[in-house]
């Protein structure tokens, strides 16, 4: 009897261990064909189309506010606050009606200014106790010394970074860009014969509140148009060198210091 009991006890011990394989067996199986069937369901990326580059006025990469420095300045050349921008060229429109049209002169405009503003703060000063106001506070100003430092700065590299061209130029190196700055002298000497310093820096001053915004409005327009020049010009250029600067010595056209 014990014998029969203990066979008994084995066969139950086995049966349970083989259903136990079975069913992680099943669950395996499940298991796999859930994650195949997954798989199967994941669509693999498309890679991502690159987009054609876009041509832009003189190569830059980088939006028009970024390219005049992204700061106070670019927001006015941008009319981002339209009130400063106009204030801005409504003042140098003021200056240039003064010293052009009317014929001042800084020294007396200067002089006239001073003379208005103090005599008003000093005659208001000694007199608010007979007309019952406050007296004018006058503010005391105290200008910082970082900006300046800092357009000194700027002021000085730019003016090294012109130094280095002119020099690379006198020295022969650079003919291409000899013959742009000579083209480019003598437009303005062409100019200056037009206007004097003032109006042409007037001028200036006004394009470089117009031109950009408009450019920056109208760019998905211009920037065609500015392609197919450059393409002409590269071809009249290529003709140019083919018939003139090609026939000039090497030894001119490649002179190192």
């Amino acid at each position: 009897m014990a014998d029969q009991s203990e066979s008994a006890g084995s066969t139950v011990e086995h049966d349970k261990s083989l259903m136990e394989k079975i069913s992680e067996k099943i669950h395996d199986h499940e298991s796999s064909s859930s994650s195949s069937s997954d798989s199967d369901n994941e669509k693999p990326e498309s890679p991502k189309s690159e987009k054609p580059k876009v041509f832009r006025i003189f190569g830059r990469e980088k939006p028009v506010h970024h390219v005049f420095g992204g700061g106070k300045p670019a927001d006015v050349f941008l009319w981002r606050n339209k009130k400063v921008s106009a204030g801005v060229l409504g003042g140098a429109t003021a200056v240039w009606v003064l010293f052009e049209l009317l014929e001042y002169h800084l020294l007396t405009l200067v002089g006239h200014i001073l003379i208005g503003t103090l005599a008003v703060l000093f005659l208001w000063s000694n007199a608010h106790s007979f007309i019952h106001k406050t007296p004018p506070r006058i503010p005391e100003v105290h200008l910082p010394e970082e900006p300046f430092l800092q357009v000194a700065s700027e002021l000085r590299l730019q003016i090294n970074w012109a130094f280095a061209v002119l020099h690379d130029i006198a020295s022969g190196r650079e003919l291409k860009k000899f013959l742009i700055v000579i083209a480019g002298l003598w437009v303005l000497s062409i100019v200056g014969t037009w206007c004097n310093f003032l109006t042409l820096f007037y001028i200036s001053f006004v394009l470089l509140h117009t031109v950009p915004v408009i450019y920056e409005k109208y760019e998905d327009k211009i920037d065609p148009f500015a392609e197919k020049a450059t393409i002409e010009f590269k071809k009249h250029y290529a003709v140019f060198d083919a018939k003139v600067l090609s026939k000039i010595p090497q030894g001119l056209k490649n002179k190192r210091s």
